[in-house]
């Protein structure tokens, strides 16, 4: 039995495997990047494919012992290797309009940082008079502001909705370039995601911070995860946030991740701090794109988050009655 990223082969030709390792491209059309998602078919079985422009490719993970997931394929040695290495030239492919892309997550935990931009400084202090100064002290402090985001079924994917708590006056969403980390603290890949926020509970008492941005429904990821091959251009990566209510814009902004105060491993590197994180870990790394005061979220409203190189993830504002 051979090995391949920390997966015993199941069923391999030597061609096949020597491609991957000698690091030979196959069956991605000549780019360089690689996107995995995690999709419904029409039958309701669900797959791990590649994603292009306008269609996804399954990946074949009978191929691999012990690799049943996306999970599995993120937490190898080799993520990239493996993943070209599944993804058979003779792949099967789907148009998007005829599968469900899920979010990208299995058993991970989601983790999120705060204050990493100074739009986000300034709105925390506005939201939060008597706790004005932290916010001021944690954007310039060595140590980062992390919580914990979600679990995996609070999760939504695109097009699933996201939830504004009932008992909030005062929501927005939080448009974030999420990392994704293997067990060991390794950036993997990158996706997109959108951290939904009570301003007016936390603003009221920052020990509410947990009931603020922890809730069913709070999180969104998707709709894929880029493969980290390569070092990132901070200036290359623009974040955007269109708001759709009605059918009409009512709130658009854009930022770059070089605004971003603090380095993504040097989050990573506070996050797994003497923490265990035996699954791998998403975390979303804060936000530079922040409403005016004036505005706050309503059901049925329509959330769009794009991310250069990654895609957009959109999802649906559902709020019940108090």
């Amino acid at each position: 039995m051979r090995q391949l990223a920390g997966c015993a082969i199941r069923r391999y030709t030597r061609a096949a495997v020597n491609s991957v390792l000698s690091g030979i491209y196959v069956a991605f059309s000549g780019k360089s990047s690689v996107k995995l998602c995690k999709i419904r078919l029409s039958d309701g079985s669900l797959r791990v494919a590649s994603m292009l422009e306008s269609e996804v490719r399954l990946l074949d993970l009978t191929q691999i012992d012990q690799c049943h997931s996306l999970m599995d394929i993120l937490n190898s040695s080799d993520p990239f290797g493996l993943a070209r290495f599944l993804l058979r030239p003779n792949a099967v492919a789907y148009p998007l309009t005829a599968i469900t892309v899920l979010a990208p997550i299995d058993d991970q935990e989601v983790w999120a940082a705060g204050v990493t931009y100074k739009r986000s400084q300034i709105a925390r202090m506005e939201e939060s008079e008597s706790a004005a100064s932290h916010y001021d002290r944690v954007y310039t402090a060595d140590r980062p502001e992390l919580f914990f985001k979600a679990t995996p079924h609070r999760v939504s994917g695109p097009g699933q909705p996201l939830r504004v708590r009932s008992d909030s006056r005062w929501s927005v969403p939080e448009p974030e370039f999420t990392l994704v980390a293997g067990p060991g603290g390794r950036i993997v890949g990158y996706t997109i995601g959108n951290d939904m926020s009570a301003r007016d509970i936390e603003g009221e008492n920052p020990l509410y911070l947990p009931q603020a941005k922890f809730y069913r429904q709070c999180a969104g990821l998707g709709p894929c995860v880029l493969l980290a091959e390569q070092s990132l251009e901070p200036d290359d990566v623009e974040i955007s946030l269109q708001i759709r209510r009605g059918g009409a814009a009512v709130f658009s902004g854009a930022t770059k991740l070089s605004q971003m105060k603090r380095t993504p491993e040097e989050l990573i590197g506070w996050l797994f701090r003497e923490n265990d994180l035996p699954r791998g870990a998403f975390l979303m790394t804060g936000t530079g794109i922040v409403p005016d005061d004036s505005f706050t979220l309503e059901h049925d409203d329509e959330v769009s988050i794009s991310i250069s190189g990654i895609g957009t993830l959109t999802n649906p504002i559902v709020k019940d009655v108090a």
